[in-house]
């Protein structure tokens, strides 16, 4: 299921996936994994011992085209939510957030939902980008960590 929420400058997906919350959880608060699911094809690589563990935390990631991001973690509940702010190294972030919230369904079972909110976002030059992340690319990285955390070896078949 995709949706849009009420504000232009927010876009959101959601969809259950086959795994417990657990364990999806760790493929998103684990920044080393983000680039295998990212449905922007956006991230390149985060380096290893990152994991992601309270507000207030900073793991960096580098983009496809090289340029290196600091996200600072502003919510964080382990195994149930965990929302970030992107910024420039050594930079105040410019007001995007990436958010995942996860909702057992059962033991085996996860709602997953996935937002990109840019209400916030003050540099304008950032517009044009921030446009271009769609609900249907928030649904490729849903479709994409499905796979990872459906398979038991974590990665695709």
């Amino acid at each position: 299921m995709t949706d849009t929420a009420s504000s232009h400058r927010t876009v959101r997906a959601s969809r259950e996936i086959a795994a417990p919350a657990d364990v999806i959880f760790e493929l998103i608060a684990d920044p080393s994994h983000q680039p295998r699911w990212d449905g922007n094809d956006n991230l390149a690589q985060a380096p290893e011992g990152q994991r992601v563990r309270q507000v207030g935390d900073v793991f960096t990631m580098v983009l496809s085209k090289g340029s290196i991001r600091e996200n600072h973690v502003v919510e964080f509940d382990e195994g149930r939510r965990l929302a970030w702010l992107p910024a420039e190294p050594g930079q105040t972030p410019t007001g995007h957030l990436w958010r995942w919230e996860l909702t057992p369904v059962g033991a085996t079972t996860t709602r997953v939902t996935h937002t990109y909110d840019w209400s916030q976002l003050t540099d304008p030059g950032r517009f044009t980008r921030a446009q271009w992340t769609t609900p249907e690319r928030l649904q490729a990285s849903l479709t994409r960590l499905a796979m990872l955390a459906e398979t038991p070896s974590g990665s695709p078949p």
